[in-house]
């Protein structure tokens, strides 16, 4: 098996590829993930890997999940590169809505002015977290590269996967 070759498929394709113009792409790109809440994140480190779903807002561009806790965080301490995964239900080649978003995970200190902004952006009542026997933690990812694949863009003159990097 060449896992190189392999691994540059995407590559050589988006090479040739047909790309959307940036602000478009990145409107249908938050058009996706606001229509999900929903994501598979992964975290590595060393031998150890964690792929974990989880609810998430999209928020000022980034990505905020609130856990009470979770083996990812062992990842989390050793590497803060992690990678999200959304999408559709399969419903054929033609139908394929899905991304991947790659980026670096920060913890937000609990009960900080970012951490009470973002419970009252979900609606959380603070007194309802504070009640809680655990501390919920934060954890904000923000995107450096976003891999989407929309079936949809075909229809609009474009390839099916368009990336876009921050």
């Amino acid at each position: 098996m060449d896992y190189n070759e392999a691994a540059s498929y995407w590559e050589k394709k988006d090479a040739q590829a047909r790309h959307m113009d940036r602000q478009s792409l990145v409107e249908a790109a938050e058009k996706f993930i606001s229509a999900h809440n929903t994501c598979a994140l992964a975290a590595a480190a060393g031998d150890f890997v964690r792929c974990t779903p989880i609810e998430y807002s999209y928020k000022d561009s980034k990505f905020w999940m609130l856990s009470e806790g979770g083996l990812k965080f062992r990842a989390l301490e050793a590497n803060k590169n992690v990678c999200l995964a959304i999408f559709d239900n399969y419903g054929g080649f033609g139908e394929l809505g899905g991304m991947q978003v790659t980026g670096a995970a920060e913890l937000t200190e609990p009960w900080s002015a970012e951490y009470t902004e973002l419970l009252a952006f979900k609606n959380i009542p603070e007194k309802a977290l504070r009640g809680l026997p655990n501390t919920m933690h934060l954890i904000k990812v923000t995107p450096r590269r976003i891999d989407f694949l929309n079936s949809d863009f075909k229809k609009l003159g474009f390839d099916s996967r368009q990336s876009i990097d921050f």
